[in-house]
């Protein structure tokens, strides 16, 4: 049982076919669609951000980082949370200049309820709040 309203969309972008499967099945064992994208550039090409209600980004991605998703991300859509993801701890210290309450971090490997209920929480509210 889930433990927030259906029809949510969540795009999931990473280069690593299996983190992207993993995020994919464990977003779909709770009840969310899931669009699973291998680039950021996809995910753009594909014209869905603006349908989507969250986006999970890997951060250490060839051509467009996360960082660089977020900002596109936030330029088009202000409201959407954004949820990042890196198994490289030290690119934290690139944090993009956008208000903090607009994406969650995490660092694999991570929980995954702790990203479900981030992801949750992302949705019952219009401003991710950070932990």
């Amino acid at each position: 049982m889930t433990d927030h309203p259906p029809g949510f969309t969540i795009a999931v972008v990473d280069d690593d076919r299996r983190i992207l499967e993993s995020l994919k099945n464990l977003l779909e064992s709770a009840d969310y669609a899931v669009r699973s994208f291998a680039s950021a550039a996809a995910l753009l090409e594909s014209d869905c951000l603006a349908e989507i209600d969250c986006l999970i980004s890997d951060i250490d991605m060839p051509v467009m980082d996360g960082f660089e998703l977020l900002r596109v991300a936030h330029a088009a859509r202000p409201e959407l949370p954004v949820i990042l993801i890196t198994g490289h701890p030290e690119m934290l210290n690139r944090l993009p200049a956008i208000d903090p309450g607009h994406y969650r971090l995490f660092t694999k490997p991570f929980d995954g309820q702790e990203l479900l209920t981030a992801v949750s929480d992302a949705l019952r509210n219009p401003h991710l709040r950070t932990p």
